[in-house]
């Protein structure tokens, strides 16, 4: 039975090489060490999708430096921006990426193995929060249609939901959530939502599937519930995520640790329980 695998890699946040995000944390590396980890899966993902902040600033050198450490994945990579990307810029820096089209919203639609992935633009420019608004919820609609016998992962920067964290709630999507739910309850082919922005690994009941946000492979957003939490990031251990869809079956999310370790050892020693 063939399972399509959708790895999933969120908020990279790459400077040029040598500066430092937020003046403290070298995101290069995290990222370089996610994409050795993600080759040393034992079976290869089909592709992989970058949900937005792929850069810091958005800059033309930023972008350079992602493209070089994206480069060792053995598989096509799908771009999102984030509140912290430029759409020009994505474009310029990654022309063999035709799907980023030459104008307007970064939305587009394409088969990865035995699923259809979805990408939504949630950015408002100049913005850290994000909306929806009629025209890309339209979008999503018609896509939606067009694959109603084929399961389908849809792809955003921003999550549609309140994650209890007030900060990011406070630059959240904070237009057309709702209507997004709508749409997508109407659509039983919708196996997952899948976000960034967060930092962490969060997921929500939405619209009769799961809304769902993972790790970054860098830093991660402090986890703080009470209403006045203070913005701030953690140097928690770093993730991505891996979406496997059995032919026939149900999607499976992995939230997976990047980094080197110890094993894998064996649970039994010939058939014995090892004492």
């Amino acid at each position: 039975m063939t399972t399509t695998l959708l790895l999933q890699l969120s908020d990279t946040h790459i400077r040029e090489p040598g500066r430092q995000a937020y003046g403290r944390i070298n995101t290069a590396p995290n990222l370089a060490e996610a994409v050795a980890s993600i080759n040393r899966l034992p079976q290869a993902p089909d592709a992989a999708v970058i949900t937005g902040d792929l850069t810091d600033f958005g800059r033309p050198a930023e972008y350079e430096h992602l493209r070089e450490l994206l480069a060792p994945l053995r598989m096509p990579v799908y771009l999102l921006p984030g509140n912290h990307d430029s759409r020009e810029q994505m474009r310029a820096s990654f022309p063999q990426h035709t799907y980023l089209g030459t104008e307007g919203f970064i939305q587009f639609s394409v088969a990865v193995g035995g699923l259809q992935l979805i990408a939504l633009d949630t950015v408002v420019s100049g913005a850290s929060e994000g909306r929806l608004c009629p025209q890309r919820l339209q979008w999503l609609g018609t896509e939606l249609a067009r694959h109603s016998a084929r399961p389908v992962v849809i792809a955003m920067h921003h999550p549609p939901f309140r994650t209890l964290i007030g900060h990011m709630d406070d630059i959240g999507l904070l237009e057309g959530a709702d209507e997004l739910e709508a749409i997508v309850s109407r659509h039983p082919q919708v196996e997952r939502v899948i976000c960034g922005h967060l930092h962490r690994s969060i997921q929500v009941r939405f619209g009769g599937t799961i809304a769902a946000t993972v790790p970054s492979p860098a830093h991660q957003v402090r986890l703080d519930l009470a209403p006045d939490a203070a913005s701030a990031w953690m140097l928690e251990p770093p993730g991505f995520g891996l979406h496997a869809l059995p032919a026939g079956g149900r999607l499976v999310s992995h939230t997976a640790a990047s980094g080197s370790y110890a094993g894998p050892f064996p649970f039994h020693d010939g058939g014995q329980l090892i004492d």
